[in-house]
């Protein structure tokens, strides 16, 4: 059982060793996300859509450095689906997944311009995450059925295919648009994709096992669940020949979340320090000749 709070607990733990020598408590932000999560892989080959995804949510801490740099860390979860009936492609195999996601990560943030002169900023960050998944699918009867100890692709037993591991590294890769309401409070619309390491997100990558192989190693339910397209009435009713195409083992699963997070300062920021909204006319100011009379 996967166990949300000790991703707080670390998240608490890696900024007070980021920032031991640090007191100011001015530079602390609180974050909360909101917005939708989704996957690319090989049962949904979109780049980016809205189709099949499901709601997401975070909370987090936002170190400010200076004006234009920020460390944060953040604990984000979501769901993500998908299924072949809804693919042009590969409707025939018939294959779906479900999972939950919780994902901890710690990264460098930039935005383009200073936060304190300017209402608006595009801002990138990137850095490290670790996330947790669990595919499930739905059996002909409706059951729950948890993939990864099946080994639906002969994993243990097959080809030197080893079982896949519930926990990953990941690659965060984010970008978006700040408003600064004012030195305390900042709202983010922000689009952030996840490089992983596995192909195996949707329990999907490479090619079919021969099919008495694995009746023989896994069983005649795995059978019927590595190869699904027998429950469609216009389906290929014969299980594929062993070593034929299943999914695409060169290109490895990612994962995405889209939505808006606000920003609080924890302790509110000393009045002195005021926000300086650059307008064009201060603009032309400061770069304007000086007059002699």
């Amino acid at each position: 059982m996967i166990n949300p709070g000790k991703y707080v607990k670390a998240l608490t733990s890696a900024f007070l060793l980021l920032c031991i020598q640090e007191t100011h408590s001015q530079n602390f932000f609180a974050t909360v996300f909101a917005g939708s999560s989704n996957y690319t892989g090989d049962l949904q080959e979109k780049p980016f859509t809205l189709t099949q995804s499901h709601p997401a949510f975070g909370v987090g801490l936002l170190y400010e450095l200076n004006p234009h740099m920020f460390i944060r860390g953040d604990f984000t979860f979501g769901k993500i689906s998908a299924a072949d009936k809804y693919s042009a492609k590969n409707k025939v195999r018939n294959l779906s997944f479900y999972s939950t996601l919780y994902e901890y990560s710690l990264c460098f943030e930039y935005t383009l311009l200073d936060v304190y002169r300017y209402k608006a900023t595009p801002f990138v960050y990137t850095g490290i995450g670790l996330f947790d998944f669990n595919p499930y699918t739905k059996s002909k009867d409706g059951n729950d059925v948890l993939l990864a100890e099946l080994n639906t692709e002969g994993q243990g037993f097959y080809d030197g295919r080893k079982p896949y591991k519930l926990r990953q590294f990941s690659i965060p890769v984010a970008g978006g648009l700040q408003w600064n309401f004012n030195a305390d409070k900042r709202l983010n619309i922000v689009v952030g994709y996840r490089k992983t390491f596995t192909d195996y997100i949707d329990d999907v990558s490479t090619t079919y096992v021969d099919e008495d192989l694995l009746r023989t190693n896994r069983g005649q339910k795995v059978v019927d669940l590595a190869y699904r397209g027998d429950e469609l009435s216009n389906g290929v009713q014969t299980y594929p020949a062993g070593g034929t195409q299943r999914g695409n083992p060169k290109s490895k699963d990612l994962y995405y979340f889209v939505g808006m997070s606000f920003h609080i300062r924890i302790q509110p920021h000393r009045k002195e320090r005021r926000m300086y909204y650059e307008t064009s006319k201060r603009r032309r100011a400061r770069v304007d000749c000086p007059k002699f009379y």
